[in-house]
């Protein structure tokens, strides 16, 4: 690696800065790929599972290099999910200090009120961890039922279900919507579809944006 012998398998490597030879011979870099699949509801977001369970990766295209999901959506959930083999804007995307928005469809076996909306808002306390979502709109409601738009700027464990089981409330269906500015629009159930660039950019931006607005929060 740039003109030494390196026999420590785990040496650090700058992808785009450090040329890589094997045998005199230039190591070709890997094209980097970015899916967007609208997940099923019952797939498991993993490669494997231990109890023979169908994952995300029956619904990816054959014949794809080693790629991973970007996050986790549990196997009772379904929608947007990022698939890619670029592990650091993965983490970048997937890390809670990102504040990055996730906004979700979530569908109650009760009908929401402004009341219920007010205390999602204001969070709850749960296993030593703070529950509260950023933004919370009713949808639409029929007699029995009713569907939310609930927005987190952070993602931890099974959030959203944790929240509305604290208040005793049914979750009947859990559609995630949109990744910050990417939205799954009309994407069938289990299709998949390359991210373009410009909605690559869009995210990149938004993650920028957010920083910046963290940092200055910081200061102030």
């Amino acid at each position: 690696m740039n003109g030494a012998l390196r026999r420590d398998p785990e040496t650090p490597v700058h992808i785009g800065k450090d040329r890589i030879e094997i045998d005199g011979q230039p190591l070709a870099g890997t094209e980097k790929i970015y899916l967007v699949l609208n997940k099923p509801r019952g797939v498991i977001t993993s490669a494997s599972d231990e109890k023979g369970r169908e994952t995300v990766y029956a619904c990816l295209p054959s014949g794809l290099p080693w790629v991973a999901p970007v996050g986790r959506l549990d196997k009772a959930s379904e929608g947007l999910l990022l698939i890619t083999n670029d592990s650091e804007w993965a983490a970048r995307i997937a890390a809670p200090e990102t504040h990055l928005d996730k906004t979700y469809h979530v569908q109650l076996a009760t009908i929401a009120d402004e009341r219920l909306l007010n205390e999602l808002r204001k969070g709850i306390q749960a296993d030593d961890e703070w529950l509260r979502v950023k933004h919370a709109g009713i949808l639409r409601h029929g007699e029995r039922n009713s569907w939310i738009e609930i927005v987190l700027d952070e993602g931890k464990n099974r959030q959203i279900r944790r929240i509305l089981e604290h208040f005793r409330i049914e979750v009947l269906r859990l559609v995630r919507v949109a990744i910050g500015p990417l939205a799954l629009g009309e994407l069938p159930k289990g299709g998949t579809r390359p991210l373009e660039l410009t909605e690559k950019q869009a995210l990149d931006r938004a993650m920028r944006a957010t920083n910046r607005e963290l940092a200055s929060s910081a200061r102030s």
